[in-house]
């Protein structure tokens, strides 16, 4: 049995493509070892690898000077949350091809419609051939100036663009969720501030100027509902819950000043009824975490607000579970429907 001659660490770490391991010196012998992943014509992946989406995309769009990242790529890659039928969960049981244009709003066809997060989104300029190959889903955007940047060596498209591209394929509330995370900024008494991926009055005029473009229909209706200072997905979830079951508007991030005057930041907040809701996740369960959350909730108590404590669990049961929750605490605010 033949034992395999290491990789070169520079080229052994990380997905590579075939013309690197030729420059490396690899003879082409070397590529064809039981230790390597061929994803795709001209690409490489060592088994020995924990999956990497952004480093897989790079060996792919440096094999020309055309190709780049795109959709729910690209969306994974700047940080943008999708959900968990849309993030990227390659199919290792055969060769997958997808070669697909972009569909227009309402219409369910193509496999990246179906099955988005089996396939490596990448697209070339409108007027270009569709990138072709196994486990890619090919697309043909039609870019204007600006619409692509370059993160960690991949070329892909901005957040605006992606945000809008990602409206061809995400439902609306979850292309809400993705844009809450892209407007998302705040500056609090504690912690580090957090800064937009994009403003949100810079998104709107890229979303304004955006004719053309598939998926800019329903980032306009989207754009009505997003909000400056989401903290995570299942507060923006939350947030929209509430709004379609017809309660008073709640607003992220919201300030409650305590006895003291001392600011306590709630996760949404009404003042016309003095009620705020956290979202519980797994972190709250932290002996540490709990001491200050029964600190926070005695501080708010004693402002006179009522407030609403929302889990995993309780967002599992859906919306009027949620919503009655809710609505029991507005009613002994004063709130009548």
């Amino acid at each position: 049995m033949n034992r395999l001659s290491p990789l070169p660490v520079e080229i052994g770490s990380r997905p590579f493509a075939v013309t690197e391991a030729a420059r490396a010196g690899i003879p082409e012998s070397r590529l064809k070892g039981s230790d390597l992943h061929r994803p795709s014509r001209g690409i490489r992946v060592p088994k020995s690898n924990a999956p990497d989406l952004t480093a897989l995309a790079r060996s792919h769009t440096k094999l020309d000077t055309v190709t780049f990242a795109s959709l729910v790529t690209a969306a994974e890659i700047l940080g943008i949350p999708l959900p968990p039928w849309a993030e990227f969960r390659p199919d290792d049981g055969g060769p997958v091809t997808a070669v697909v244009e972009p569909v227009p709003w309402g219409k369910k066809s193509g496999p990246h419609f179906r099955e988005p997060g089996r396939f490596l989104h990448l697209a070339r300029a409108g007027g270009g051939t569709l990138p072709r190959r196994r486990g890619i889903a090919g697309h043909r955007l039609r870019l204007r100036e600006g619409d692509l940047i370059e993160l960690e060596g991949v070329r892909l498209t901005s957040a605006a663009r992606t945000w809008v591209d990602l409206g061809s394929l995400l439902p609306l509330d979850d292309l809400v969720v993705a844009g809450d995370a892209i407007v998302s900024e705040h500056h609090r008494t504690f912690g580090p501030p957090k800064r937009a991926m994009v403003p949100l009055p810079e998104l709107r005029n890229f979303v304004d100027s955006a004719n053309g473009i598939h998926g800019v229909r329903k980032a306009r209706l989207a754009l009505d509902l997003l909000r400056v200072g989401v903290d995570s997905p299942p507060e923006s979830r939350l947030r929209l819950m509430l709004d379609g079951a017809g309660l008073p508007e709640f607003t992220p991030n919201f300030r409650v000043d305590d006895a003291l005057g001392r600011p306590v930041w709630t996760d949404l907040g009404c003042a016309r009824y003095r009620t705020c809701i956290e979202y519980d996740g797994l972190h709250h369960l932290a002996p540490e975490q709990q001491a200050l959350d029964a600190y926070r909730d005695q501080r708010v108590a004693e402002a006179g607000w009522r407030q609403v404590k929302i889990n995993r669990i309780d967002m599992d049961h859906g919306a009027d579970w949620v919503a009655a929750r809710v609505q029991q605490a507005l009613r002994k605010q004063g709130w009548q429907r």
